[in-house]
Formats: structure tokens, C-alpha cells, sequence
């Protein structure tokens, strides 16, 4: 037994089955036109939907007879005054080079640095502290440097700071503009005439600067802590300010949303109506200054928005049903609920309108519970409750559940029977009313011991 028998194999060899060889694939050629990336992707399948259109392609210029070179030509740039030569690499197209400045010399700008006269500066720029030589100099070299005053101040010889190299510039150019204008109107809007240079503010701007790079990590977190807290008692401050104010100046700002009336009129009020419904006729005086308040630190606002904001203010106090009730007053009077043109007077008239049609809900409410209330006292001058019997029948009940008492018996009598009731349970027994029948006792359960 081998281990073919064990298997439960056959004896003889299996036949050996021949791999079937694969029909080698033809090579595709990849077309001419098509990257090699874009042919592994496609599989050189064309696209359903063309990606551009062909006729917007840019054409080439067909050029069969031009023969393109590149030449180690001189060139010179008019940016420079020395006329230097050097060379560099042109494409040159059928052997001629190309012609024209230099293709960087545009980018050299320099700056027009205003010049003056002996006649000009002997009248108009003698400066005590100035003599005509420095002031030449640095006419000089700013024009040399393009204004670059650190620069100009490293190679002037004098020791003047670069602020006082400024102020003599800009002052010599703004004097010598006006001079040569025939009217101050000409070089009105000449930003050396419009924005005059201020040695001191820039000399304090860079002081200032200064100090606050050389601050410290724990002064710049006290320097945090500081302004939030100027910032918090400029805020406590607002708001104790518009607290205190009248109520009338308060909301004078805002006349164009008419609050003004509405405190009027919630003032004028008399105390016993006002008594009846608080909740709505009296204005809220306080929510109207906080509103107020918030306002008058956004500084600038919408009319709309300080409209949205004065109705939650007016109809804080009123329930979510009450002011759905309004605005569907307001649906069906043909009233937008916010206004389309919300001019002055329409944001008046809105608010004004919005206040008689919650004093109106007010008012009905009112009504409903004054008539309620009538209802209730004609009827009687108790309210029934589900479950209570009428007056008649709880008088006969009481009349049948009292036990009759002798008249000999005293008040003491009257405490002794009410205490016999209360130990035996029975409505008003006396000790000398029969006792109630014996009742059936449970029998006994003997232990097994018995």
C-alpha cells in the first residue's frame, strides 16, 4: 500500500494537460500627434466628445523658409550713461539680428527730482540751518540714489538724521512748486503740496515704534490686559450712561422709528388703566435703552435693521401668540410685516400702527375676562367645580347624615359625642347607641406544638 491507495488515488499517472499558448498581441503603433502618456492612458482611443474646439486652436504660422539661429551678438542699454558693450545670446532669424533698445531698459525708472536756481534759492530757500553747498549736495545725491534717504544719509558728510534730510527735501520742493505756480490752485493736488511731511510726527512714529519692539513678552500680556480692561469700563460706562439718561432725549436719536411717541403716550397713560394690563401699554422703557445703547456703538445702521430691532423691543413683553396675532392683523389690514420703502415716516407709522394693534388685543382680552367675570357673579357668588354636587343636595346629605342629639346634652356633650365618633369611626355615635353587630372573627391556626 502506497500512499496513492491511502489518497484513494488512481494507480496509473494522470495525462498531462498542454498549456494553451496565447496569440501573441499585435503591436499598435502610436499614432503621430499623441504624447506617449496620453496613448498609455487611452489606449489610443479617441475621445467621444472633443475636449476643444479645433477651431480654436492658434495656428503656426507656416514658416518653411525661415532658418532660425542663435548668435553671441553685442548689445549696449540706454539706461546706462557710460555706453557700455556686452554680449549675450539673440535669436536671429534668417541671418538678420534684430534691432531696438535693450528689452529690460524699460524697467529703469528713475525719480524727477525738482531743480532750482541761485535767483530761486537766494528768495525763497535760505535756511539757517542749511547752507547752499548741503542743501546742493543732498539735491544731488537724491537724485543719484532715487530718494533712498538711509542711503543719501550714509554718504552725506554732515550728522543730520534722516528726518531733518526729509523735511529739507520735501520743504525745498513744496516752496519752489508754489513759487513757480502761477496760482496756488495749480499744484493744490500735488501730493508733495497735499500731504506735507511732519518731521516730529515721524520722528515720534519711530520713537513710538521703537518701544513697542523692544517690549518683553510679560509687558505686551499687561499691555492685553490693560486694554481689555479700559475696554470693559468704556462699555460699563455706555451703559450706565444711557440707563441714566431721560427717557425722551434717549430715544431722540431714533424720532424716524417714532419710539418717541410711544413712551409719550405709555407715560400719559392713566395709573388705574395701566394697573389693568401692564404687560403691553406700559413701553419698555429699559429693553428701548439697551436697543438704544447697542445702536449708538454700531454708530452706523439701517434704518430696517434699527426698525427689526425696536418691534422686539416693543413686543418683548408680549407673548409669541399675542405677536402672531399681530403681524396676522397686520396680513389681514394688507400691512407688509417690514415696510418696502422704510423712510422716516414709514418706520413711524409702522411702529405707531404695531402699538394701537396690541393695545386693541389687550383691550379685547380685557373685555373677555370683564365679561367672564360678570357671567360668573349673576350665576352666584361661588365657582363650581367638576365634581361638586349642587347647594341643594349637599344640604339634604348633611341633614340626613346628622345623628340627633338630645337637648340635655351640653356643649361638653357635643365635644363627648364628636370624640366618640372620631375613636369609632361612626358619623356622630354616642356612647349610648347600640353597638354594631359582632362581626365574623377568622379562625384560629393551630401550630403543629397544639
Amino acid at each position: 500500500m502506497d500512499a496513492k491507495d491511502i489518497l484513494g488515488l488512481p494507480k496509473h499517472a494522470l495525462p498531462i494537460q498542454e498549456k494553451k499558448s496565447k496569440p501573441p498581441k499585435e503591436s499598435q503603433r502610436k499614432p503621430e500627434g499623441i504624447s506617449r502618456e496620453v496613448y498609455a492612458l487611452t489606449g489610443g482611443l479617441a475621445p467621444l466628445m472633443p475636449a476643444i474646439d479645433v477651431n480654436q486652436l492658434k495656428r503656426k504660422a507656416q514658416a518653411q523658409n525661415e532658418k532660425i539661429t542663435w548668435q553671441w551678438l553685442p548689445f549696449t542699454n540706454s539706461a546706462r550713461k557710460d555706453s557700455l558693450q556686452l554680449y549675450h545670446w539673440v535669436r536671429v532669424v534668417n541671418g538678420i539680428p534684430p534691432t531696438g533698445d535693450y528689452s529690460f531698459a524699460k524697467y529703469n525708472k528713475s525719480v524727477d527730482v525738482i531743480k532750482y536756481t541761485d535767483e530761486e534759492y537766494e528768495k525763497y530757500l535760505t535756511d539757517p540751518a542749511w547752507t547752499k553747498e548741503e542743501t546742493d549736495q543732498l539735491f544731488d545725491l537724491c537724485e543719484r540714489f532715487d530718494l533712498r534717504f538711509i542711503v543719501i544719509a550714509d554718504r552725506l558728510p554732515s550728522s543730520k538724521t534722516v528726518e531733518e534730510l526729509k523735511d529739507r527735501y520735501y520743504s525745498v520742493s513744496r516752496t519752489i512748486l508754489s513759487a513757480r505756480a502761477a496760482s496756488p490752485g495749480e499744484v493744490a493736488n500735488h501730493p508733495i503740496v497735499k500731504e506735507p511731511y511732519n518731521a516730529s510726527q515721524e520722528t515720534e512714529r519711530k520713537r513710538a515704534l521703537s518701544l513697542l519692539l523692544s517690549h518683553t513678552k510679560q509687558q505686551e500680556r499687561k499691555d492685553v490686559e490693560v486694554l481689555a480692561q479700559a475696554k470693559r469700563i468704556t462699555e460699563a460706562r455706555k451703559t450706565i450712561k444711557a440707563s441714566q439718561q431721560p427717557e425722551v432725549p434717549v430715544i431722540s436719536d431714533v424720532e424716524a422709528l417714532g419710539v418717541d411717541k410711544d413712551i409719550i403716550s405709555a407715560e400719559t397713560v392713566p395709573p388705574s388703566t395701566s394697573s389693568q394690563f401692564p404687560s403691553t401699554i406700559t413701553s419698555p422703557v429699559s429693553e428701548t435703552a439697551s436697543v438704544m445703547a447697542s445702536l449708538r456703538m454700531l454708530r452706523v445702521y439701517l434704518r430696517t435693521y434699527a426698525l427689526e430691532q425696536m418691534v422686539q423691543a416693543a413686543s418683548s413683553s408680549a407673548g409669541l401668540r399675542t405677536i402672531k396675532r399681530v403681524e396676522q392683523t397686520l396680513q389681514d389690514l394688507g400691512v407688509n410685516l417690514k415696510p418696502k420703502v422704510p423712510t422716516k415716516a414709514v418706520c413711524a407709522e409702522h411702529l405707531e400702527l404695531r402699538k394701537e394693534i396690541l393695545t386693541l388685543l389687550n383691550l379685547q382680552k380685557q373685555l373677555q375676562n370683564k365679561e367672564a367675570e360678570g357671567s360668573s357673579f349673576r350665576d352666584g357668588s361661588y365657582t363650581e367645580t367638576p365634581g361638586t354636587p349642587p347647594k341643594q343636595q349637599a344640604l339634604r346629605a348633611a341633614d340626613l347624615d346628622r345623628t340627633f342629639t338630645p337637648d340635655s346634652i351640653s356643649i361638653g356633650g357635643e365635644r363627648f359625642g364628636k370624640r366618640e365618633q372620631k375613636r369609632k369611626g361612626g358619623p356622630g355615635r354616642l356612647s349610648e347607641a347600640p353597638s354594631s353587630p359582632a362581626q365574623s372573627k377568622r379562625p384560629r391556626k393551630y401550630k403543629a406544638s397544639d
